[in-house]
């Protein structure tokens, strides 16, 4: 797999798709801070670990909301053939402010509303709106 982000996106988008409650992705540090980071915004209802090791797995409990999903988009940014970057007074707006980015700093990965905070810029990993 060479894009192991742009997996994670995709298995939340099927199981969306098909109304699934849960969603299972391969662990991995950047995955599951990923994770945390869609908890923290109410994207997902909850977030936990099973297995160890090369088994370990995280699980999403989805949100619903009247039938429909919390998350209307995911959009890989940064990808493996071209990088995005940006600093932080140029932090990209996700729907004028309604979504969140996900960004990749040298003080971890965050939201862009926290790395402008914090006035940090790096990778733009993904979009969620």
């Amino acid at each position: 797999m060479t894009d192991p982000i742009a997996d994670m996106l995709t298995r939340i988008r099927n199981a969306i798709t098909v109304k699934k409650e849960e969603v299972e992705i391969p662990a991995s540090a950047m995955k599951r801070a990923i994770a945390q980071i869609l908890l923290d915004e109410g994207f997902v209802k909850e977030v936990k670990e099973e297995g160890e090791g090369y088994l370990a797995k995280i699980v999403l409990t989805l949100k619903y909301v009247d039938g429909k999903s919390v998350i209307n988009g995911l959009k890989r940014v940064s990808k493996p053939g071209l990088r995005s970057y940006s600093g932080a007074t140029n932090m990209p707006k996700v729907l004028g402010g309604f979504g969140t980015a996900i960004v990749s700093t040298n003080k971890g990965i965050m939201t862009d509303k926290h790395a402008k905070a914090q006035n940090v810029g790096g990778e733009v990993l993904c979009f969620v709106w």
